[in-house]
């Protein structure tokens, strides 16, 4: 017998979706219509909103600055969601494999993800200070000179690295539930044939992670794009030389340092579209390559 209760009032479906629909409104949908109207205006601190159509527009479209930022983030962003997805699969994986403290291990590499972001860009500080950092002192023994904030690249291999670390405790988290619904009998028949622990991996598993691994690289692009001011702002501000400028943290410095809140709106606007275009791509390749079974 079934539990599950239907209602069949509006009054009752009203009241139940109203919060949702509220929350919505007030803090979703409202800011972007009111982000996108100021796009169009030449709106400051404290002065006046002047219309000014798309002029906002065009200057990000004749701005070699602002394409810069446009490719560094999308180059950021990829090397973040590959980076992600190849280290928490391995990771997984490997966990998959212990037969004894499997939670311990699940725990230790899950905890990262449960730090604020700021916290875990502090760790990163520590562990990359050009002084005091643990790791720059081992490294510079071994005759290698690296200079993390003040070089271009190697800043952003330290932003990299930092979202990456924070990221993959939450896709071990579906990638573990994925893997354990892999029958058991793949994996014996794998292990007759001779097939290595590698080789299964990759032929095995990951075909039918499929569903799983889509859904996480849309999920980790998000991230790349929307979730990583954090580490910029308090690892390199956008720095050295905006090798790090990327455009989230980008608008957020045109509103809130140089007060442009015209051209920062139409930023976010841009950062909207590319997104949208990157996960409508993401989800055409998702529904042809995901396998789904029989």
């Amino acid at each position: 017998m079934s539990t599950r209760e239907i209602f069949d009032s509006r009054l009752e479906a009203l009241l139940l979706l109203g919060p949702t629909v509220v929350v919505s409104l007030v803090f979703l949908y409202y800011p972007t219509a009111l982000a996108f109207q100021t796009s169009f205006f030449d709106s400051g601190f404290g002065q006046v909103p002047t219309f000014v159509g798309f002029e906002n527009y065009v200057s990000l479209l004749t701005s070699s600055a602002y394409h810069s930022s446009v490719l560094l983030s999308v180059l950021f962003a990829a090397l973040v969601v590959v980076g992600v997805i190849t280290s928490s699969l391995y990771i997984t994986f490997l966990i998959h494999e212990v037969d004894t403290g499997q939670s311990w291990y699940l725990v230790s590499v899950i905890w990262p993800y449960a730090l604020p972001p700021a916290v875990a860009a502090l760790v990163f500080l520590f562990i990359f200070h050009p002084t005091l950092g643990v790791l720059t002192g081992p490294i510079e023994s071994l005759g290698v000179d690296v200079d993390w904030f003040n070089d271009g690249p190697q800043a952003f291999v330290v932003v990299m690295l930092a979202a990456i670390w924070k990221q993959i405790g939450y896709n071990v988290i579906f990638m573990i539930a994925a893997m354990n619904n892999i029958p058991n009998s793949l994996t014996e028949t794998a292990r007759l044939d001779g097939v290595g622990r590698l080789r299964r991996l990759v032929s095995v598993y990951v075909p039918i992670m499929t569903p799983t691994l889509f859904f996480l690289v849309i999920i980790n692009t998000i991230y790349a794009f929307f979730s990583t001011f954090a580490f910029v702002d308090l690892l390199t501000g956008g720095g050295p030389s905006n090798a790090t400028n990327i455009l989230i943290f980008d608008l957020y410095r045109e509103a809130f340092s140089y007060f442009n809140f015209g051209s920062a709106s139409a930023k976010s606007v841009v950062l909207f579209f590319v997104v949208a275009v990157l996960m409508l791509i993401q989800f055409r390749l998702t529904e042809e390559y995901s396998h789904y079974g029989a």
